[in-house]
């Protein structure tokens, strides 16, 4: 099983939540800083911040956690790609998780699928949406 791991900017808690409203998805564990042992220091500024996180979607897996501000890098060079069957659903879904983000494919029919759309969310995510054409 493969699984992406998204770095967050110290929102990584509002992130996924935002996934577990626009796209159905559940938070199956939260770690923060202050679960941590004593022997693994932290700031205490970042005791709230998620360690590790992972989530469901369908049945795929996402895990997460907020960067350290020092090593936080702007996401880019991949997209998280999901596939929808339902056309109408993935305008849906698509239309709510770039709210607030930026479109740089708007979702609509292409030669290789009903339905496609790509764009990076409010959270700085890269995201492609597909409902895949017959044969593809």
């Amino acid at each position: 099983m493969i699984s992406p791991y998204l770095m967050f900017n110290s929102n990584c808690e509002e992130a996924l939540n935002h996934y577990v409203a626009v796209l159905g998805a559940k938070i199956d564990m939260m770690m923060r800083n202050s679960d941590a042992p004593p022997e693994m220091p932290y700031p205490p500024e970042r005791k709230d911040k998620v360690m590790h996180a992972r989530i469901s979607i369908g049945g795929d897996v996402l895990m997460a956690s907020d960067a350290p501000p020092e090593h936080f890098q702007k996401p880019q060079g991949f997209s998280v790609s999901i596939q929808i069957a339902d056309v109408a659903e993935a305008e849906r879904k698509f239309a709510a998780l770039l709210d607030g983000g930026s479109v740089m494919m708007p979702f609509g029919k292409t030669f290789w699928s009903k339905g496609f759309g790509m764009g990076v969310d409010k959270f700085g995510i890269p995201w492609m949406i597909n409902v895949p054409a017959e044969g593809f």
